[in-house]
């Protein structure tokens, strides 16, 4: 390629769209990774609540029972929403959302928050990009005891009885890159937190 302008953006444009397929590569390939198991023997009370299921109805029938993960032993009532704006389609939707405690208490206390908010509604695909930007604070790294999920929740927590509406999603992922620049870690332009 000639060293022109023309060729320096064609570079640059090859480069660009190598790290793309890299990072779809490396995508699919961590799309085959499963979360830690929960035992099914730990919440067999499940099969008692008839699904679909609130989150309410959940913590009734299996509030008290224990969850064993790396970071320590949590009630799923510590992890689940005590609401009915929450639901459930089976044992395994419940079971897949306590495999990571700290997302799923980050969740709860913000499901909760937003339930005394007037025409709240956390569904839907603003629900999923606040999980997404929780699971992604908690994979930043390993030894630093999730303290970017607990931050960025108690941040939108505050929001919420502050000016008494949830932040949007993106507002809470800029809040999260923030939080990672602040403390040291890289967080690049193309991954979910690089806003």
């Amino acid at each position: 390629m000639a060293d022109n302008k023309s060729g320096r953006d064609e570079q640059a444009d090859d480069a660009d769209r190598r790290q793309r397929e890299r990072s779809i590569a490396e995508e699919l390939e961590r799309g085959d990774e499963t979360e830690p198991p929960v035992e099914t023997g730990v919440l067999a009370d499940l099969e008692s609540v008839a699904f679909p299921a609130t989150g309410a109805e959940v913590v009734d029938a299996v509030g008290d029972r224990e969850v064993e993960s790396a970071d320590g032993t949590y009630t799923v009532e510590e992890l689940i929403p005590d609401t009915d704006a929450e639901t459930f389609d089976s044992p395994a939707t419940v079971r897949m959302r306590v495999q990571r405690p700290t997302v799923a208490a980050a969740m709860k206390r913000v499901a909760e928050a937003s339930r005394t908010l007037p025409n709240a509604d956390f569904r839907g695909s603003q629900r999923e990009a606040y999980e997404k930007t929780f699971q992604e604070l908690e994979a930043i790294d390993a030894d630093d005891d999730d303290e970017g999920v607990q931050a960025v929740g108690d941040w939108v927590v505050e929001q919420v009885r502050a000016k008494e509406k949830l932040p949007g999603s993106r507002a809470v992922r800029r809040r999260a890159a923030k939080f990672c620049r602040s403390n040291g870690y890289q967080v690049r332009n193309d991954e979910w937190l690089g806003i």
